[in-house]
């Protein structure tokens, strides 16, 4: 098992950025793809992006693709959400979730991530 704790979110102008992180404790973050989703209030939670083990492949939803930036630090256990050029439709509660996969796998289905953060919230105004 591993335990994840995300952070940075807030409330955010449409146009503006904002960094979110992930922080692995437990088990080594080493082992597990890292994927972001979100759920708007009403909403099934979504996949956003994903990341493997090495860093190596990444995979995003066509929504945020050329604003969203996935990246992880294994020396930190840290993954990161890089959100440019934020819409009022990227509101919701942004989790990241952790699956241990195989190398260079990524996975963009809420069902095959089995550890789970609380969430962080992004608003963006209008």
């Amino acid at each position: 098992q591993v335990q994840l704790v995300e952070s940075g979110g807030g409330l955010v102008q449409a146009g503006g950025s904002l960094r979110l992180s992930c922080v692995a404790s437990g088990r080594t973050s080493r082992s597990y793809s890292m994927g972001w989703f979100r759920q708007a209030p009403g909403m099934w939670r979504e996949f956003v992006a994903a990341i493997s083990r090495g860093g190596t492949n990444t995979y995003y939803t066509d929504s945020v693709k050329g604003r969203f930036t996935v990246s992880r630090d294994n020396a930190k256990n840290t993954v990161y959400l890089q959100m440019n050029n934020l819409k009022p439709e990227d509101t919701a509660v942004y989790y990241c979730a952790a699956r241990n996969a195989p190398l260079g796998e990524i996975r963009a289905v809420v069902s095959e991530y089995d550890n789970w953060g609380q969430g962080t919230q992004v608003t963006v105004s209008s």
